[in-house]
């Protein structure tokens, strides 16, 4: 089986390339990204079981013609390059829609010229919206910032794939843990820096907020599931956990 990460140089690609480097089933893994967000630290230091296996290919999602090229052999998609940064998700449209809706759709146009046989997509839960109750993976999406607009439009070009290629979204809750190519704008991750390197951190609203979530090996092991087993199209919810901002701030204190 041959593997294309699209941001498999990123904070859960670094994650999922690690993972599917010592799956016997895996045979190639051809890592996609334009290092715009500056992660090299997949390629520095690290043991991959299989290092024979990989290849990487710098190249951006709105180039059509190097897309095309590295569709070549693949059989399976698992698209996780977007432009994230939750806490300025209403700041610059333009970034969102080039990247994670225009550029979804150009990879799209890309794997239905080539022989893919299944493609993963990572959304976001945050196309759900706001909502008091929790929320089940038929839920009608609203979204409410910019960036969850562009995952909306993104999944919407990914599920008009037809079923010979399998398409699969992810609606994922918010990341948390190490990863080589480490984020720290996700809550869990920027709380646990401010208490270790500022000795407070800092809560916006009252705390009572909830949201979705998942630890970031916990969501690479779901993605090479979902790579070897028969899975069917549709969407999926990815979480492990409900949590409240001061749940999150209770366990810190009792750790710090």
């Amino acid at each position: 089986m041959k593997v294309l990460i699209t941001g498999g140089a990123g904070y859960i690609g670094t994650r999922l390339v690690k993972h599917l480097s010592s799956n016997k089933a895996v045979e190639k893994i051809v890592i996609y990204d334009n290092l715009m967000r500056g992660n090299y630290n997949l390629f520095l230091g690290d043991k991959f079981i299989n290092p024979f296996a990989l290849e990487f290919i710098k190249g951006d999602l709105l180039d059509s013609r190097s897309l095309k090229k590295a569709m070549e052999g693949i059989d399976v998609v698992v698209h996780l390059a977007a432009k994230v940064t939750s806490p300025f998700a209403n700041v610059n449209l333009h970034f969102y829609e080039q990247i994670n809706n225009w550029g979804t759709a150009e990879l799209t146009y890309a794997i239905e010229e080539s022989e893919v046989k299944k493609v993963i997509y990572l959304s976001s839960m945050g196309v759900y919206g706001f909502d008091d109750e929790p929320i089940s993976d038929d839920h009608e999406v609203n979204p409410s910032s910019f960036y969850a607009i562009s995952k909306q439009r993104g999944e919407e070009h990914i599920q008009r794939l037809g079923k010979e290629r399998n398409p699969i979204v992810l609606r994922c809750g918010n990341v948390y843990g190490y990863s080589r190519s480490m984020r720290f704008d996700a809550v869990i991750n920027k709380f646990v820096f401010e208490c270790n390197f500022n000795g407070r951190l800092q809560i916006n609203g009252n705390g009572n907020q909830k949201r979705a979530f998942i630890h970031v090996n916990s969501l690479a092991n779901i993605i090479q599931d979902v790579i070897q087993e028969n899975v069917p199209a549709g969407a999926y919810n990815t979480s492990e956990r409900n949590l409240s901002v001061l749940d999150i701030v209770d366990v810190l204190k009792e750790l710090k």
